[in-house]
C-alpha cells in the first residue's frame, strides 16, 4: 500500500480526516524548505503537497505566485525540489509527499527521467494542473510502475461525463476544488460542496480532499464533514513569505497543529 493509501487509510479507521498541507520549495529562500516541511509534519500534516516553482502559475493566487516569484530569484528548479523531498524523505519515511506543478517542468526533463529521479527522491504522488487526463497516458505509463499516483483535480464546473472520465484514470486521491477561481480565493458554500461531492462519491472509491479557500480552523473544520481531507496552501505560503527565516519551523508547526486539532474535533 502507497504512503497516499496508508496515511488516508489510516485516518479514516480513527475517524478522523486527513490533513494535506502545500509550500512551494525554495521559497522565500531553499534553505527554509527542509525545516518547514519538518514543521508542517510534526504538527500533523499527513501529505506535504510540494510546489515546484513556475513561472506563469495559472491556478495560483497572489499568495502562490508571489512564492513562485521568490523560488524563481533563487533560481530554484525541479532537480532542486526532488533533491529537497529526498533529505526530507531520508528523515521521515511516513509523511507522503506529492509533487505539485505545471507539466512544462517534467516534459523539459523528459518522462522517463523525471520519473526515475521522483521515485528515488521518494515522491508519492504527483499533481499536474495543466495536464489533461486524455493527455496523461504516457507520463502515467512511467509514473505507475513505480507507486507514483497521478492525481487529478475536479472543480465545481466539471461535469459528471467529465467527472467520470476523469477519475478513470486517478489515483491516490481526488482533489477537489471547492470554488471556482484561483488559489485562496473566495468564501467556501459548504452546501453547495456537499452537494457537488455526493454524485462523485458513487462514482469512486478514491479519498476527496477539498482544497481552494481553505485558510484556517474556521474554514477547515467546516470542510471536514464533507471530505476525506482537506487542502490547506495560501495560508502557508502567505505565512513562510511575512515571517524571518528563524521564525518560520514554529509557525508552520502551530499552524498545522491548529488545523489538526480543528479536523479532530470535527469528528
Amino acid at each position: 500500500m502507497s504512503r497516499l493509501a496508508t496515511r488516508f487509510a489510516a485516518r479514516k479507521a480513527s475517524g478522523q480526516k486527513a490533513l494535506v498541507t502545500y509550500l512551494v520549495a525554495g521559497d522565500p529562500e531553499p534553505q527554509a524548505t527542509l525545516p518547514a516541511l519538518r514543521a508542517l509534519a510534526a504538527g500533523g500534516a499527513d501529505v506535504i503537497e510540494l510546489g515546484v516553482p513556475f513561472s506563469d502559475p495559472e491556478a495560483e493566487g497572489p499568495d502562490i505566485q508571489g512564492g513562485c516569484e521568490r523560488a524563481l530569484r533563487h533560481g530554484v528548479k525541479l532537480r532542486d525540489v526532488l533533491a529537497m523531498a529526498k533529505a526530507f524523505r531520508q528523515e521521515d519515511n511516513e509523511t507522503a509527499l506529492v509533487l505539485m506543478g505545471y507539466l512544462n517542468s517534467v516534459e523539459r526533463m523528459g518522462y522517463e527521467v523525471f520519473a526515475e529521479a521522483a521515485q528515488d527522491a521518494g515522491i508519492d504522488g504527483l499533481i499536474m494542473v495543466n495536464l489533461p487526463p486524455e493527455e496523461a497516458e504516457a507520463l502515467q505509463g512511467y509514473l505507475a510502475p513505480r507507486a507514483i499516483d497521478l492525481i487529478f483535480l475536479l472543480a465545481p464546473t466539471t461535469t459528471e461525463d467529465r467527472a467520470r472520465a476523469i477519475l478513470q484514470r486517478a489515483s491516490g486521491f481526488v482533489y477537489y476544488v471547492s470554488l471556482k477561481g484561483t488559489t485562496g480565493a473566495g468564501h467556501i458554500d459548504a452546501e453547495d460542496v456537499a452537494a457537488r461531492l455526493a454524485p462523485l462519491r458513487a462514482m469512486t472509491e478514491l479519498p476527496i480532499a477539498i482544497g481552494f479557500g481553505i485558510r484556517d480552523a474556521v474554514t477547515a473544520r467546516a470542510m471536514a464533514p464533507l471530505g476525506d481531507g482537506i487542502v490547506v496552501g495560501s495560508a502557508v505560503v502567505r505565512q513562510m513569505g511575512a515571517l524571518p527565516l528563524a521564525e518560520q519551523p514554529a509557525a508552520l508547526e502551530g499552524m498545522a497543529r491548529s488545523l489538526r486539532e480543528a479536523l479532530d474535533s470535527s469528528c
